[in-house]
């Protein structure tokens, strides 16, 4: 992924850091036929993910294998903070290491209508294969909500903390397909909150159904991203499809046109450095009901100060906005919002500096 940098207006006047390049698939053709182990169930698969973040393996329903490729990542002194904390998170609370981690990234969409791309911030999953029956989940963010659950694959679901809710589902989706039947332990952790702005749900949906399937899997083979997609889809349709299509499948410095067949994915260029501008999330703070007022206001503000464009990050407006700004006018557009803000004894709305960045990967 590339390392962590460093709504409602139109974003054609940013036209220029966004253009049409070919279309293209991935690992250069479709998958040759695919080899299963007598009584295994292999997805409709592409090739393993060292190919690229948008080549897809192979990965079999109801085997419960995935190595200890994450199990060192704990003690690694060069691995990322956030996915050694995750490996560490996933012993700590269940006293045993994972077997894979996956970090996905947060998603955004385009003022273009129909472009998707992804953020250079993770959220990261931990998990290890069980064979008991028994989900465990746990988070940093609930620290007080772990919890150990039985899987069942259809009926109501068991009473559990609301944040574990989500992930749950997906558990028995997957369980459903034939992942996971034996039970799965899990760590799920963001580097954003919601506050930030952007989508936290289909990122964490994605790392865990990637992780999943990974530990149920043969080793060295890996999720089949568009059989995820489907599968996400189904379990959890009040989602935004598009953002997990970007999780599964950007490139850095490209935006994904939806739209497109599945299996034939098409990109367009979208690098603002590129065109001397830089891409920041401006996420307004406050009790809900000010926001949309507020952060009307804050863009006015950064119009006046020079930004070229603004559109909000997801399907339906919210507390933030994306903005393109000219470099060299960045730290004034800022500082304008904040002296307006501050004046009016309001808080003072966040920045977050996007770097445009590439798909979901297993962090080895």
């Amino acid at each position: 992924m590339t390392p962590r940098p460093g709504p409602a207006g139109s974003a054609t006047s940013g036209a220029a850091a966004v253009r049409e390049a070919p279309s293209e698939r991935p690992g250069g053709g479709e998958p040759g036929p695919s080899r299963k182990a007598p009584g295994t169930t292999a997805l409709a698969g592409a090739r393993p993910d060292t190919a690229g973040p948008d080549t897809a393996g192979l990965a079999t329903a109801g085997l419960a294998g995935g190595g200890t490729a994450g199990g060192d990542l704990a003690r690694r002194a060069t691995a990322d903070p956030l996915f050694r904390l995750v490996a560490y998170a996933l012993e700590a609370a269940h006293g045993r290491p994972p077997a894979a981690v996956w970090s996905a990234p947060y998603a955004f969409r385009l003022g273009s209508p129909g472009l998707v791309a992804a953020a250079g911030w993770p959220t990261a999953a931990a998990a290890a294969p069980r064979d008991d029956g028994l989900v465990r989940l746990s988070s940093l963010g609930h620290p007080a909500d772990s919890c150990d659950l039985p899987l069942t694959l259809s009926g109501p679901l068991p009473d559990a903390p609301a944040w574990a809710v989500r992930p749950y589902t997906v558990l028995r989706a997957l369980a459903r397909a034939g992942f996971g039947r034996g039970g799965t332990d899990l760590h799920v952790q963001g580097s954003l909150t919601g506050a930030a702005g952007l989508a936290t749900a289909e990122p964490a949906d994605c790392a865990v159904a990637l992780a999943v399937a990974d530990v149920h899997a043969r080793a060295e083979e890996r999720p089949d991203r568009a059989f995820l997609a489907r599968l996400l889809a189904g379990a959890l349709p009040e989602g935004d499809d598009g953002l997990r299509r970007a999780v599964f499948h950007a490139r850095p410095g490209r935006a994904l046109l939806l739209g497109t067949r599945p299996r034939r994915r098409r990109y367009v260029s979208f690098d603002p450095a590129a065109s001397g501008a830089r891409l920041v999330l401006m996420a307004v703070r406050g009790e809900a009901a000010d926001r949309p007022r507020e952060l009307a206001h804050a863009l006015s503000c950064a119009r006046r100060a020079g930004a070229l464009s603004a559109w909000p990050p997801g399907q339906r407006p919210g507390r933030s906005l994306l903005m393109l700004l000219p470099e060299d006018r960045r730290a004034a557009v800022r500082a304008a919002v904040a002296e307006d803000f501050r004046g009016r004894g309001r808080p003072v709305p966040r920045f977050l500096n996007i770097a445009v960045a590439g798909a979901a990967r297993r962090e080895e």
